[in-house]
Formats: C-alpha cells, structure tokens, sequence
C-alpha cells in the first residue's frame, strides 16, 4: 500500500496546520482560475474557453443585448449594424451585418469570442471564421425559456455568472407572470404577418409562435414548412383568423395599422378585419430572441386581449 505525507502528520502546531491550509486555498484558487470553461452552444457544438473571454465581438442585434444583459457590455468589442440596445451599444465598432462580415475588422479587434447569429450570418464568411480559431458561439433560441438559458451560458463564458443568472431569473418571472395571466384565456386564432410582398408568415418552430402561444393564441400557419413559409391570400383567407399581427419599426398603438396591414380591409368579411384586430407591435420586442421579448409579448398578450372583448355576441 502506498502512503502518502501530509505536513500535518509531522506537526500539529497551529502555525504549522495555518500555513498548510493557506497553503492549499491558493492551491485551489489557481486551480479554478486556470480551469476551463465550457459550454454547449445552440448548434449542439461545445465552446471551450481558458479563461473568461475579455474581447467579444457580437454578429447579431439579439446577440447584443444577450450579452450585455449577462454582464458583459465592459467586454464588447465590435458589433454589426443595427446593434442598438442598450443605448451605449451604438458605440461600438462595426463589424458589418448579417449580409457581409469586416473579416479584417473582426481580426484586427482581437476577440477571444466571437458570438454568431446560427442561421443569420452567412455560411461562407463563417466557414473563413472558423479559419481564424477564434471560439465560436452560436447562438439561435428557438423557445421563451432559451433566452434564459443563452443568458445563463454566456455569463459562464463571460465569467458574470452572477449577473447573467439574475438577469436570466427576473426574464423568466415575467414570462411565468404573462403565462399565468393570458394563456389560460380563450383561444385566439393569429396570423403573424413577417413580409407582404411575398406574403410570408413564421411557423411554429418560431418562437414568435411561442409568444402567441403564451397569450392564448394559436398561430393559424403552425403546422408550416419552412420556418418562415410563404402563404397566399388565399390561404390567410381560409384560415380566417381572429387577429393579424405584424412587426413595425417603433411601438404603435393598437388601433393604429400600417400599409401592409391595411390591404387587408379589401376583404371585409376577414373575422380580423371585421373586429378591427390589425396589430402592429414594436419589431425589436418581438423579433429579437432576448430578454425585451417578454416587452413584445406582454404587448401581444394585450392585443389578444382586445380581440377577445370585440366578440361579438352570439345570436340566441
């Protein structure tokens, strides 16, 4: 049997038995400062990092505020266009957007991470990304509770766990506040309207449709392929759905409408037009997938609740 010396065994002076265990806190401490981290990212790859990232770069306006929600704003280095919240995101360098990437840029910023929209930026600049050997995340939530998760896995990378997992914690509170208030209510049946020339929807792999969901509606095109199909008028007519909703560039009130929405008072017997639910609600609260969805979705949840009480009656 093999033993082994521990300085305790020779001494038990409290001297002795102090600078021991001084002596193997730091031990620990250098352990866990070295130790590396890591994490799976939305693609089902892992992203290993030595240390806590300290330059980051971000390829997505959602990924921006993920990443500034989980602490990690001081640690930003670049962004692409359209990268706008918080405010002081505006200021960062650009990197380009989801189109075309500033490879040279992103190089001469030298980021220890670079955070990547899966399906926005495009694969040939991400295949010359992966070339770099910088660590890619990629990050695309599908679901509400994956916005918390994102948070959660960033703030690991980023070494902020503690803000990242209190942010993370106050999303899904006002997710579970919205949940228990609307989606018990009567269902409402949507047509979430992404373009109108061609007449594109989202199906229900979107977590657009997650957030109609939650309200007590139900998206009329679900059960669609791709995740953002093209429909026809026809079949938008064939649904007959209770209310249309769309994203608009900055909040509008409920009764107030934009063009796209407007074409559709041509028909008249539309149950959405009929009852006067055309919706517009702010597109940067309800197309980013991150913690201001639950603003988007709180003000979807009020827009299905002003269609429930333009019901009309029915007859005895």
């Amino acid at each position: 049997m093999i033993r082994f010396a521990c300085p305790l065994h020779r001494s038990t002076h409290p001297r002795h038995v102090a600078r021991f265990l001084t002596a193997v806190s730091l031990g620990l401490a250098a352990l866990t400062a070295h130790a590396a981290i890591t994490v799976t990212d939305d693609s089902g790859a892992t992203v290993t990092l030595a240390a806590p990232a300290q330059r980051v770069i971000s390829l997505a306006p959602h990924v921006t505020e993920l990443l500034y929600a989980a602490g990690g704003g001081a640690k930003m280095v670049g962004a692409v266009s359209y990268s706008d919240y918080p405010p002081e995101a505006k200021q960062l360098p650009r990197v380009g957007d989801n189109k075309a990437l500033d490879l040279e840029r992103i190089v001469a910023l030298k980021p220890d991470l670079i955070v990547v929209w899966r399906h926005g930026n495009a694969q040939r600049q991400l295949d010359r990304l992966r070339e770099l050997h910088i660590p890619l995340f990629f990050s695309e939530p599908r679901h509400l509770d994956d916005v918390a998760v994102s948070l959660t896995k960033l703030g690991q990378l980023l070494g902020t766990s503690a803000t990242a997992d209190a942010a993370a914690a106050a999303y899904r509170d006002d997710i579970a506040r919205l949940r228990a208030q609307y989606a018990s209510r009567p269902v409402v049946s949507v047509f979430y309207q992404v373009w109108d020339k061609p007449l594109m929807t989202l199906n229900g792999e979107h977590m657009i449709s997650d957030v109609i969901a939650l309200c007590g509606g139900r998206n009329v095109f679900a059960q669609l392929q791709p995740l953002v199909p093209t429909v026809s008028t026809e079949a938008v007519l064939a649904a007959n759905p209770e209310a249309i909703v769309t994203a608009a560039p900055g909040a509008t009130r409920p009764d107030t409408t934009l063009p796209q929405l407007d074409t559709w008072r041509a028909w008249p017997g539309l149950a959405a037009v009929a009852n006067n639910n055309l919706f517009a609600i702010d597109g940067d609260l309800i197309n980013r997938p991150a913690p201001r969805i639950a603003q988007g979705a709180r003000e979807l949840c009020e827009d299905l609740d002003l269609a429930r009480s333009r019901r009309k009656p029915r007859a005895p």
